[in-house]
């Protein structure tokens, strides 16, 4: 738990000019896209940016659930489910390539440096 020194670090400041409304949209199955709609300070809509989607899904695994999730280049939302399909088995093959690499970083870890040595217990 942060003490209060470091909590008084933490900038809660509102960027007024970075403000988006979202909506979800679902399919109840695997689908979930939020669009993001750009807005003013005062709530209505700015029309000086653009929509911003994004998909996301979730796979169960052995060890729980893996969310899934990826920011959309559609403009609309008939494009975003368009697009839904591809942009997720992407970010699957992504996630599942940093999952390796990771699992090859900890075996590398936890192999003795070449020409050390070690020490076994009764344990081991």
């Amino acid at each position: 738990m942060p003490d209060s020194a470091e909590s008084q670090q933490i900038d809660f400041t509102v960027n007024k000019d970075n403000l988006y409304r979202e909506e979800s949209v679902t399919d109840l199955k695997v689908a979930s896209i939020r669009c993001m709609t750009p807005v003013k300070a005062d709530g209505s809509e700015d029309l000086s940016r653009s929509r911003i989607y994004y998909g996301s899904t979730q796979l169960m695994t052995p060890e729980g659930p893996l969310p899934i999730q990826s920011q959309l280049s559609a403009t609309s939302l008939q494009e975003a489910m368009d697009e839904f399909p591809g942009a997720m088995k992407k970010a699957l093959d992504q996630t599942i390539d940093r999952l390796k690499q990771m699992q090859q970083q900890e075996q590398q870890q936890q192999q003795p440096q070449q020409g050390g040595s070690r020490i076994y217990t009764p344990y081991e």
